[in-house]
């Protein structure tokens, strides 16, 4: 058995093993939310809170008990039904209300999590620790041996629809062939909706009844192969998808080859006339050299960041986007084309870089892979070591900060170590422009490991290097 001391907040929301969140937990949680808002004035009693889910198997009973803990609370729970994170989130903030989204995003199908949101948007840090502060006073106390809530029903997805059809032209992706992997992704029909009403033809693919997670910075050979075979058989000009909660997109050029996602962004960044761009130090260093951009901001991995930061740069003027190396992009700022309008979202979508980058191709009729390659990216690569312990991860990616840790090996055929950037995790950058990037998930027991180089063959050798040296260097630290 788990507690509630085993659930996390992550870099995006509260994570842990399903079986663990369904019931007190959950509860607790969600009740400790609404008391944080009904104290700082941010909602009254009998206020609406939006509540939203993905299609994971354990989300309905997650979602109904965190219903009855707002009813609990104090607070009216309204069923918004299974919906992207950025449907709830555009609702949530159109209506002034706070939300609670159930969903593991895109980690393994046994995990589920919350995210939270104020009338003002997604919670930061700080809001974070102030839950946990309230869940730890009244956690053991408030669970009820029936929790029950009746939630009334209301529709978050026409709004959202409408928010990109009013601002993308009619007909702006005529003559393109797109493919849809819909998988078990919560926007699995709402994407095929919105292609085919601004002109795509569109071919669904790989629909799945059980919950498939797929992680957009870790794309597996076999997902890869899969994408370029329908691309080939149904000859596709893009094939397009999403990770479990539609916040982080998948993209696929006309080769078949996977689009990174800051590149996603670096792309919808340009569409949209961005002054500004916001992003993790995990996203490719090609985005200061493509000259594209007035300012590159860097933060931490985690949408709290890139949204704090954000704020920052949107009081200085000019168009603000921000976006994460998983390709999930958050709008700062109003945009405005002509007398068309799209009204800031400061919460991940993955609706926004996938058309952003479906009429880049249609406006410019070229393939996208020509228009990624006029980004100049350096080649990238990422994996991940799974089952690590957090303790030991942090341990030896702490232990890099300094050169150590046999990292001269690796450096030394690389021109030698040039810097080290220990703002989230070590960011090892070397002599001869290569990068290898180690840091701990913030949603999992896993190490992230990034690389970049000149040549996707030499990234994904650069990562395959790394994980060997982290797993012999973390896994005999254990044993020892």
């Amino acid at each position: 058995m788990g507690s509630a001391s085993d659930l996390k907040f992550g870099t995006s929301g509260l994570r842990g093993l399903a079986s663990i969140l369904a019931g007190r937990p959950a509860f607790s949680f969600t009740y400790a939310f609404v008391l944080m808002l009904l104290k700082r004035g941010d909602v009254a009693k009998g206020d609406a809170c939006l509540i939203g889910r993905d299609l994971r198997a354990s989300s309905p009973e997650i979602a109904g008990i965190c219903a009855a803990a707002i009813a609990e609370a104090g607070l009216k729970p309204i069923d918004c039904g299974d919906l992207p994170t950025p449907a709830l989130a555009l609702a949530a903030q159109a209506m002034g209300a706070p939300a609670v989204m159930v969903t593991g995003s895109h980690i393994p199908a046994d995990r589920n999590g919350l995210k939270f949101y104020t009338p003002k948007g997604e919670i930061d840090k700080a809001d974070e620790a102030e839950i946990v502060a309230f869940e730890s006073r009244v956690g053991s106390d408030v669970y009820p041996a029936q929790a029950t809530a009746a939630p009334e029903a209301f529709d978050a997805m026409t709004g959202y629809v409408a928010r990109y059809l009013d601002f993308f032209e009619p007909g702006c992706l005529t003559g393109l062939s797109v493919g849809v992997w819909q998988h078990s992704s919560v926007a699995r029909d709402v994407i095929g909706e919105v292609l085919q009403a601004l002109g795509a033809t569109v071919t669904p693919l790989g629909r799945s009844e059980i919950f498939v997670p797929i992680d957009t910075e870790a794309v597996g050979n076999g997902d890869r192969k899969q994408a370029a075979a329908w691309i080939a058989d149904h000859r596709l000009d893009a094939l397009v998808s999403t990770d479990g909660d539609a916040d982080r997109p998948l993209v696929f050029d006309e080769t078949g080859a996977f689009v990174e996602g800051e590149l996603l962004g670096a792309i919808t960044a340009d569409l949209l006339g961005a002054a500004v761009i916001v992003t993790p130090l995990t996203s490719n260093s090609g985005l200061e050299a493509c000259g594209r951009f007035d300012s590159v901001r860097r933060c931490r991995v985690g949408s709290p960041f890139v949204i704090a930061d954000m704020q920052q740069a949107r009081e200085k003027g000019g168009t603000v986007v921000g976006f994460e190396a998983n390709g999930g992009v958050l709008l700062g700022s109003d945009v405005e084309r002509g007398e068309r309008r799209l009204a800031a979202l400061p919460t991940r979508d993955s609706l926004l870089p996938i058309l952003s980058c479906l009429e880049t191709v249609a406006r410019r009729k070229l393939g996208l892979s020509a228009v990624a390659a006029g980004f100049a990216f350096k080649a990238k690569a990422a994996d991940r070591l799974e089952n690590v312990p957090p303790q030991a991860g942090n341990a030896f990616v702490a232990g890099l900060a300094d050169g150590g840790r046999g990292i001269d090996a690796i450096a030394a055929r690389r021109g030698g170590l040039a810097s080290i950037d220990g703002r989230d995790g070590t960011r090892m950058n070397f002599a001869d422009g290569s990068v290898l990037h180690f840091r701990m998930s913030g949603n999992a027991p896993e190490l992230r490991c990034y690389a970049e180089a000149q040549t996707p063959a030499e990234a994904g050798s650069l990562v395959e290097t790394g994980l060997a040296f982290a797993s012999a260097a973390i896994f005999r630290s254990e044993v020892a």
